[in-house]
């Protein structure tokens, strides 16, 4: 009889282990499998970005890229890039995102007005994905003429960059990188992590890097 009860109370033991072992790394492995999903997202989405702009630069017209050199605002080239890309992508311009939606960081910061990945602009765009889109003033000829944004998981969290957003430079010429291309690996490492912006995620996991929490 003791030693019945002595079994039991060594199986409970065991299964009240099991249990917590399961609980404890149910929800990392969850997160693992939703942050592998958003990786092949984003690598589909920059691959097919990457055929479309190449597709844009060939037909472009000598009209549009005069529109463009004549464009006195940001506002107006952002219309122009708008124009070209919203058939390929699907882009709603009927319709825009919550007031609500504001992207952070990968560490959980804002994202304040003035930063270089402050988006002003929001689209809805195929998939329920949101895209944002940003011309920015070059310096020297071989700047980005626009930044593109891709939240490919739409209004819902974690609205974070290098989880679930990611983004592109756009050059003249219709040449594109992923942010975070110009960097070294150790700083890809240190930024694409929890105590990082997550902004160079987007060329980190296109060369194969892997998120570790």
């Amino acid at each position: 009889m003791a030693k019945n009860k002595f079994w039991q109370t060594e199986y409970s033991v065991t299964l009240l282990v099991l249990f917590a072992v399961i609980l404890l790394f149910m929800p990392m492995s969850i997160r693992s499998k939703t942050q592998a999903m958003y990786i092949s997202r984003w690598n589909e989405r920059y691959n097919r970005l990457d055929y479309m702009f190449s597709v844009i630069n060939t037909h472009i017209s000598d009209d549009i890229i005069k529109s463009y050199n004549e464009a006195e605002t940001s506002t107006q080239k952002e219309q122009i890039l708008l124009a070209l890309i919203k058939p390929y992508l699907r882009i709603d311009t009927e319709k825009s995102p919550p007031r609500h939606y504001k992207p952070r960081y990968m560490n959980n910061t804002k994202v304040y007005k003035g930063q270089t990945y402050y988006f002003e602009e929001f689209y809805f765009a195929e998939k329920n994905s949101i895209i944002g889109i940003k011309d920015v003033p070059r310096i020297n000829p071989h700047d980005p003429i626009f930044l593109l944004m891709f939240d490919i998981n739409g209004i819902l969290p974690p609205n974070r960059w290098g989880k679930d957003i990611f983004g592109v430079n756009i050059y003249e010429g219709g040449k594109i990188e992923p942010f975070g291309s110009d960097l070294s690996m150790e700083k890809l490492v240190q930024d694409c992590s929890l105590e990082g912006t997550g902004i160079s995620c987007s060329y980190y996991y296109k060369i194969g890097g892997g998120f570790d929490e």
